[in-house]
Order: structure tokens, then sequence, then C-alpha cells
């Protein structure tokens, strides 16, 4: 039984046991369209009088998807399931978002380079599936753009303080998706879901601000003396500055975002003309759908098949291993790094000791007074230790600075709880399982964020002088801080989970402490009693690191306009940097050891040498469906994902075999002796006509690498080469690291261009 299969017999199976018989839920429905009779003039026809009744459909797909969603009670879904032309099914699943001095960290200057080649990305329009938009900051202003693409076939959707005059030429498309969320609101399924207009609005409008955030962070125009209150002024400018946006709201405040209206919007963002489509959604559940089960791989597939690059966020779990999301071989997969600027801040003992923390504190400033310090959490109650709501007793607390951990509610919501109950000041401490990882947060009261060890030190010496003090320090702005990049200790991490065989996350962009414009409709915490208002706010997350590579794809698009999204993609990975600021290799900010391609990909995003990488790794459908065939896929579930019938081959495929830019080789654990494996790989030549490249070797620790030929010789004529990258271990002599890998790469070198792939070697036994 195939995996598709035996998925929709639980399925069914499920449905037919659980206590939920007499209310409807919302089911996707992978139709093969081909098979509609001819006397429906439309798929709509059919799907309303063989399927389900008008008034239970919520969308109907016909670009990325065929078929539709709709409310079905389980038994009309096992009826739906019985059809012949039924392929697939799933339920709507909710996902979340993972939450301007980083494109001069990138790399970017003004007239010169990528920016000035690309005309900033002039005519390259960027989808942003996210919350909606902010359309009044400055960072939206079409002053001196050109007019919209002719090709442009998308519309401005009013609705709910939204109008046509918030479209312009830069804001060129927005819409909305709300039946999934609406479906889920009428108790559908027993979510709690749907859309709260008191605090929401039912338009493109953005209530929450991180679609304002990641749509700026990726195209916001020049926006002079920008700063969050005082942190990080300066000039504020997205990666593409003149790049087009097109908004598709399918994330709601405080509710999430579904499956069926992801999928509504890649649909209409293929129909209506983007060149790149960012994402910064994916499951929290911790758990990788299969590519099949997983509308974002799907829609994202529809998207590439024509042409459209696809980046999405790595998730934000780490440093757990296998945390990263958005594992799809067709997606580009973005973990965050830190940039070097910081927003440094000191909590300093009564013993005179000084700990580094960072904080966006903008308020009045404790002036060095001394204040008594407790920890609620000495008391061993979880609740207190965390600073929850109504967990702190104001008696002990009042006139004092609190030590809070870090740790299930929001990290500003600590603070007011802090304030609330009379505190003075608070310190945020992380856990071992967030390390030395810090994020700048804008406090309502001054507090500031220490790592697990600071954190430890600060409560040790509480816990042998019950009678110490403290104050908080605030430094403002810093720029010029080494290391940097550093990998976020967020970010999520490899190995893929579904098929280690593809190195995920592809690589890393800025993604901490990034200030981007924001929305009038909350304050700068996001919390309800913040009044603080702000045209721009310093976020962190594997959100802010996606859209700085979407943009990057708007510069290279628009100066390589037949580039294909794998050929993208490949020119940000083979030429993307392993070094920090200091020459030194990159950092785990988790760990401040050194990190791996299990954390960064490929590396950091070096857009200047992006822009001309030499060689590339180039994808094309006919590659995407060996890899499904060679995951062992059968045609009709690979039939989900393509939308067109396909017949894998005799001899299957080798997923080694995939042109992928990096090269993991996966071992048995139980192979004791020598063992080897052959990748083949075929690069394209975008640089100078006549060039030759020789390899270079940094073989895995323990396993020897073998390239052949050692020599690629390219001509006018001949502008694709292959070679074969041979890996051999023995089982007996391999130690494999903590991370249980080794790493290395293979690069090809001509002079101007180092073309590098990172090469993983691990042992694992197939599920």
């Amino acid at each position: 039984m195939t995996p598709l299969l035996l998925h929709l017999f639980f399925f069914i199976f499920s449905l037919t046991q659980t206590s939920a018989d007499r209310t409807g839920k919302t089911y996707i429905i992978r139709v093969d369209t081909s098979s509609k009779p001819s006397v429906f003039p439309t798929h709509f026809h059919w799907y309303t009088t063989e399927f389900t009744e008008p008034t239970s459909i919520l969308h109907v797909y016909d670009t990325v998807f065929h078929g539709f969603s709709a409310v079905l009670s389980p038994s009309q879904a096992a009826t739906v399931l019985q059809h012949p032309s039924v392929l697939a099914a799933f339920e709507d699943r909710r996902r979340h978002l993972h939450t301007t001095r980083s494109p001069q960290f990138l790399g970017l200057r003004n007239q010169r380079g990528l920016w000035s080649q690309s005309d900033y990305g002039s005519d390259v329009i960027i989808g942003v599936f996210d919350t909606g938009i902010w359309p009044e900051r400055r960072s939206f202003s079409d002053l001196n753009l050109g007019p919209v693409p002719k090709r442009w076939r998308g519309k401005c959707e009013t609705g709910v303080k939204f109008n046509l005059n918030n479209c312009n030429r830069k804001i060129i498309g927005a819409r909305f998706f709300s039946k999934g969320h609406e479906a889920a609101a009428s108790g559908i399924g027993g979510i709690a879901g749907g859309i709260n207009e008191t605090i929401e609005f039912k338009s493109a409008r953005d209530a929450d601000g991180h679609g304002t955030h990641t749509a700026s962070t990726a195209a916001g125009r020049y926006a002079f003396r920008a700063s969050m209150e005082g942190y990080a002024s300066g000039v504020a400018k997205g990666v593409a500055p003149k790049s087009r946006l097109a908004v598709y709201k399918v994330c709601w405040k405080n509710s999430g975002c579904f499956d069926s209206d992801i999928l509504a919007a890649f649909d209409a963002a293929v129909n209506d003309g983007v060149d790149v489509i960012s994402i910064s959604i994916g499951g929290s559940d911790g758990i990788s759908s299969p590519y099949y089960l997983d509308p974002i791989a799907i829609g994202a597939y529809g998207a590439v098949s024509k042409g459209i690059f696809v980046a999405s966020s790595a998730g934000n779990d780490g440093p757990n291993g296998m945390s990263v999301t958005n594992l799809a071989p067709w997606l580009t997969t973005v973990g965050a790094g830190t940039i070097d600027r910081n927003f440094p801040a000191d909590v300093i003992l009564s013993d005179g000791r000084n700990f580094s923390g960072v904080s966006l504190y903008s308020g009045e400033p404790l002036n060095g007074k001394m204040y008594p310090l407790v920890y609620p959490g000495k008391s061993g109650v979880l609740s207190a230790s965390l600073c929850m709501e109504n967990s702190l007793d104001p008696n002990s607390v009042r006139g004092k600075v609190v030590i809070c951990d870090r740790g299930s509610n929001p990290r500003a919501a600590k603070g007011l709880v802090v304030k609330k109950a009379g505190g003075i000041g608070m310190i945020l401490t992380n856990g071992i399982s967030t390390g030395e990882g810090l994020v700048g947060d804008a406090h309502l009261l001054p507090a500031c964020a220490v790592g697990s060890t600071e954190g430890d030190d600060i409560k040790a010496y509480l816990a042998s002088n019950p009678t110490a003090t403290a104050t908080i320090n605030f430094r403002g702005t810093v720029i010029g801080i080494k290391p940097a990049p550093v990998v976020a200790s967020f970010s999520g991490r490899g190995p893929n989970g579904l098929n280690p065989e593809i190195l995920k996350p592809d690589l890393i962009a800025p993604g901490v402490n990034i200030l981007a414009a924001w929305t009038e409709a909350v304050g700068l915490t996001g919390l309800d009693s913040d009044t603080r208002k702000s045209e721009f706010k310093i976020l962190s997350g594997t959100s802010m690191a996606c859209p700085h590579v979407s943009g990057a794809a708007a510069l290279l698009k628009s100066a390589h306009p037949d580039w294909s999204p794998a050929a993208i993609r490949s020119a940000m990975m083979t030429t993307a940097s392993t070094i920090d600021n200091s020459f030194n290799p990159l950092l785990d900010e988790s760990s401040n050891k050194p990190a791996t391609p299990y954390d960064y990909g490929a590396g950091h995003l070096n857009l200047d040498a992006a822009m001309d990488p030499g060689l590339i790794y180039d994808l094309t459908e006919n590659d995407y469906v060996s890899f499904l065939c060679a995951i062992e896929y059968g045609p009709k579930t690979i039939q989900v994902i393509t939308r067109s019938r396909v017949n894998c081959p005799m001899k299957k495929p080798l997923p080694e075999n995939f042109n992928y830019p990096s090269i993991a080789a996966v071992f048995p654990t139980a192979a004791a002796g020598v063992s080897k494996k052959t990748f083949f790989r075929m690069v394209t030549n975008v640089g100078e006509k006549n060039a030759v490249y020789g390899v270079r070797i940094e073989p895995p620790k323990g396993v020897k690498v073998n390239v052949t030929p050692a020599k690629l010789v390219f001509t006018e004529r001949m502008r694709r080469l292959g070679f074969y990258v041979t890996v051999t271990v023995d089982g007996k002599n391999l130690t494999l690291g903590d991370s249980g890998a080794v790493f290395g790469s293979v690069s090809w070198v001509n002079g101007k261009h180092v073309v590098r792939s990172p090469v993983v070697v691990t042992q694992s036994d197939p599920v």
C-alpha cells in the first residue's frame, strides 16, 4: 500500500471512529481534474454536483493545486474519498508565523554592485504571505517609481480600512484570505479560530505588525531618520528597495494561518504574476508532514514550476537538532544569524560584578541606583519562576529588581506582570534550552535579558547573599560588533527530518534585532496595555531572515531575468560565507562553539558574490519528479504535488543524483566495513565563456572524497559539464561529532570564483 493510500485508509477509519460525527471540518480535496466529465462547464459545477453543495465550498484551486476545500461532515468526507477522481484529502491545519542595518551587512552599497546592476530590483514583484500591510508607512512610498509592470494581473482588494488608494506603484496588489479561518470560527472540528473583528481588519490591513515588518525588510523604500524609540537610528531600507509588493494576507492576529487559505494565496499569486514569494510561516508541532500532505510544499511546487522563487523560514525551534521546517527541496529554506549591531545592557550587582545582556527599553533609566534583588522561582513554583500572570506576590517583589525565567509566556509580558506587582525592574534569564542566545525587547519597565550562564551566576549570588542589590545600565545602539554573523540560538537546525539526503536549512540571513516598518494598530510589545506606537519595530526570528532572501532573490532576478528559482538559490548557496567578520568560522550562539552546516546550511548570504557565482546547479521540473520517485513516492502521490500524471522509471532514480548545491551522504548505521556512495552533479557556466575550474576538496574528518574529473573546461559551446563525487567511509573508524555527522566541502575554483558545496556525512537507518 502506498504512503498516500495508507494515509487515506487511516483517515477514513478515524472519521468513522471519532465522536465528532455530528460536526463538520474543513478538508482540502485533491482531485484529478483531467477526469472531469465534459457535461460540466466548469470544475466548480462538477464539484458542487458530485462532491458537495455550493455552500460548503470555501476555495476552488486551479493553478498550483487542483481541487477544492470544503466544510464536510465525516460521513460526507468518507463518501468524497471513495470517489475515483479523488487523489488525496487532508484536514485543514493551523500554521504559525516564524517570528536597517542588515542590507549593509549583506554587502549592499549605493550606486555599485548588485543594487546598481539590478536597479534595486525595480520591476520584480515580491508576493508576501503574512498578516497584511500598513500601507501608509514611508517604507511603502511609490515616489519616483515607474509604472506598474504590464504583466501584473493582480488586484487591490478593498475591505475594512483598506481602499483602492492604499495601493500604489509600490504596493501593486493586496488580497486577503479568510474563509478557512471563518470556517474554524464556526466551531468546526472544535478548533478555536476565526477573525476577531474588534482587534482585526477584514482586509489586507495589518493588525499584527508581522506582515508590515517582513514586507519592508524585503522591499522597503529608503526612510530617513528611522529608529525604534531611539534605537538603531539611521536610514531604514529593504533589501530590494524598488521591487514591487503584492500583499497576501493569510494570517490573522492571535489566530494563525490556515492551510486552505495559504493554498488559495499560492493559487492567486501565481495567477497574478509575482516573481518571488516570501512565506515566513510553518508548522509549530515539531513534525514535518510529507510533501503530499503539506499545502506549503504543494503550493510552492506549483509556483516554482512556473519560474517563481519561493523563500521560506526555517522555524524558531532551535537549537534543538532536526527542528528545521519547510523541507521541500524546491523551497529555499532560510535560518537566522546575527548582524554586527547590538543593543547592550548590563546587570550590575552589589559586589561590583557586571553581567552583559541586551535590552530595547527606552523609558526612564535607573541611573545607577541599586535595588533589592528577588527571584520568585526559588519557591519551586514554576509559574512564579516564569513570572506568569497572577503568579507574583506584590509584597515580595514591590520595589525590587525581579529575576524571571524565559519560557511559556511572551518575554515582554513577564515584565508587565512584574510591573503590575510593583517591581522596579526585571532580569530575564535564559535556561539551558535557549543557552546564550539573546534578543532585544521593547520592555515596559527597565529590563535586561541575559544568557543561561549569567543567569545562573546571578541566581547563585542572590542565593548566598539574600540582601543582594542590583541595577541595570542601558548602553543604546552599538555597531561593529564582533563576531558576526553568529547562528541565532533559536534558528531551526538540521538534519532534515524527512529526507536527510537534502541538507536543510539552505543558508542563513540576518534575523536578529532587525529594524523594519511596523503597524499603527498595536504597541511596541503587542501587549494590549502597551499604547506606545512606532513607525519602526525591532524584531528577531527566521521570519525576519526569510524576507532578506526574498529581497535578494528579487535583485538577482532583476540582474539575471533568465535564471530559474534553482539557479538563484544555487548562486546564493555556493557563494555563501562560512567566515564571520573576525575571519573565524561561524559560531553557534547557543553553545559558543563552531557552527556546522546543520546550523547554517551552505553559510551566510553574501549578496555581492551571489550576483556573479561563476557556476550554478540548475534544476528542472523533471529533476524534482525524479527526486520524488527516488524517495519512493508512487505516481498518484506525486500527482498530488505536481498536478500532472507521471510515470517513475523502472530503474529507480537515486536521491544522490538530485542536482542540489550541497551533498549529504547517508550511510547505514550497521555498515561496519568500507562503504562508498557516488553523487553525480551538473554545473552550468554563467560566468566567462572560456573558463577552467579546478577542484578543491576539504574532506570531512575520517572520510575520503574523490572528484572526477578534477578539472572542468568550459567553452562557448560547452556551458554544462558533469562530475562525480565519491564519498568513502570506513564504518569502524568513522567518528561522528556532537551533531551526529562530519562536515567538509567540495569547491570549484578558477581564480575569480569559488563555487562551494558543503559535504555532510552521517549514519542513519531508513524508517
